[in-house]
């Protein structure tokens, strides 16, 4: 029988370790109760809509007779014959490819003035840094539609003052909302509106670099072109992969653009993007579940592009640090 000198002593040490156990379980647990507001927003605003989708592109509207009175309508199972017309449709895959041919033209053009204004704006002989920066970011700031009005207007040859000089200087006067020039015309109205965006991303990783670095380049008789070529764009290849990997999701999931000119010109059609395509079968033709079998195939699509790239990429840069 245990003596109440002893119990006393074995209830006084119990105590404090039930206190360090209960800590613990709270310390252990606080993280994930700071991630309960996150999850949750991103199970009702992502993960439901993208479940929702799916559910909807396994189904269709099977009419019965004339498709008149209450039950002459109604959804069955479709299995993944919505997917199998998708990718069938002719429109859908010129869409796709239109808008190949528009990546092909923005990534690196956009890509690539990014680069040039970061490095630009890295150097010591540059002036009024702050104003330069501000004004290359400032397109970034307007709403896709009102920078898509505002170059609509400019292209336009009735209102824009650029084809009023054309032609008092006696020069061609090109229509850009026709045949190929269209495509330079919605190129420019995404390179003008997210080079900001990538300048800046590229611009703070420069940053970063340690000054020690350029001084070292410097005393070894470094040029700086040589320290642009052989030192910067090395150590942002990061910041690089990064924004390319955002230009390559902003182009598959292009809208607004081709949306906002189609008003201005009949070279638009109501299909020229995949997502144009989503909202016309959606919204124009009522056939809600092919637009969502669409909607799963680009989604896919830039899923499985994106982990390509990224895969590639970090393949990459373990080659390099193995060497």
């Amino acid at each position: 029988m245990t003596s109440p000198a002893r119990r006393g002593r074995y209830g006084a040490g119990t105590a404090p370790y039930a206190r360090r156990t209960t800590a613990r379980t709270r310390a252990r647990s606080a993280p994930y109760v700071f991630l309960v507001p996150a999850t949750v927003l991103f199970a009702l605003f992502f993960a439901l809509p993208i479940g929702y989708a799916v559910w909807l592109s396994l189904r269709k509207v099977k009419v019965s007779g004339l498709g008149l009175g209450s039950g002459a309508r109604g959804e069955v199972w479709a299995g993944l014959e919505n997917y199998a017309d998708a990718l069938s449709d002719s429109e859908l895959l010129n869409g796709a490819l239109r808008v190949l041919g528009y990546g092909c033209i923005v990534v690196p053009v956009m890509l690539g003035l990014a680069l040039l204004f970061a490095l630009m704006l890295d150097s010591e002989k540059v002036r009024l840094a702050p104003f330069t920066r501000l004004a290359i970011f400032l397109p970034y700031a307007i709403p896709g539609v009102v920078a898509a009005l505002l170059w609509g207007f400019l292209y336009l040859p009735d209102v824009s003052p650029f084809y009023f000089v054309l032609d008092r200087l006696g020069l061609p006067q090109p229509d850009l909302l026709d045949g190929g020039p269209l495509y330079l015309a919605l190129s420019n109205i995404a390179v003008w509106g997210g080079t900001g965006f990538n300048m800046i991303v590229i611009y703070t990783a420069l940053q970063a670099v340690p000054a020690e670095v350029y001084e070292a380049a410097k005393l070894d008789g470094a040029t700086p072109l040589q320290i642009a070529l052989r030192i910067k764009i090395p150590m942002v290849a990061p910041s690089l992969v990064l924004t390319f990997f955002f230009s390559i999701i902003a182009t598959l999931q292009v809208f607004n653009e081709p949306t906002t000119l189609k008003p201005l010109t009949n070279s638009v059609p109501t299909t020229w993007s995949p997502l144009m395509k989503v909202y016309q079968d959606a919204f124009g033709n009522g056939d809600i579940h092919a637009a969502a079998a669409q909607a799963t195939l680009i989604a896919l699509a830039t899923l499985v592009l994106s982990f390509g790239f990224l895969r590639a990429a970090n393949r990459r840069n373990k080659q390099e640090a193995t060497r």
